[in-house]
């Protein structure tokens, strides 16, 4: 007995995760340096919250560092899910500016 050919959900499945340079499935990976980073630069503001202008600093080099993630992601992600990620990471951080600044 011949095996069923690929569903429309399978091969769709395959397509947005399937790492383009390995063949593996990839869905997340293990942070790397941005992302630690963004995590260091974070708790680091969040422990700094009522120190003014250090936790805007700290803040700041957070919101840098995830920006730098969502880059990297977006031109050199392994599939297009991380590519997405890449992009709506950016589009989080570009509407999370413009409120901060439309006051």
């Amino acid at each position: 007995m011949a095996p069923s050919p690929p569903t429309t959900v399978r091969r769709a499945l395959d397509w947005l995760f399937r790492d383009r340079n390995t063949g593996a499935m990839t869905v997340a990976q293990w942070p790397n340096l941005p992302l630690w980073l963004f995590a260091g630069f974070s708790l680091a503001a969040w422990s700094a919250q009522e120190q003014g202008p250090l936790a805007s600093w700290l803040s700041l080099g957070a919101d840098l560092a995830l920006a730098w993630w969502a880059a990297d992601e977006l031109l050199r992600g392994v599939n297009p899910w991380r590519r997405f990620l890449g992009g709506a990471t950016i589009l989080g951080l570009a509407a999370l500016f413009a409120l901060r600044h439309a006051a």
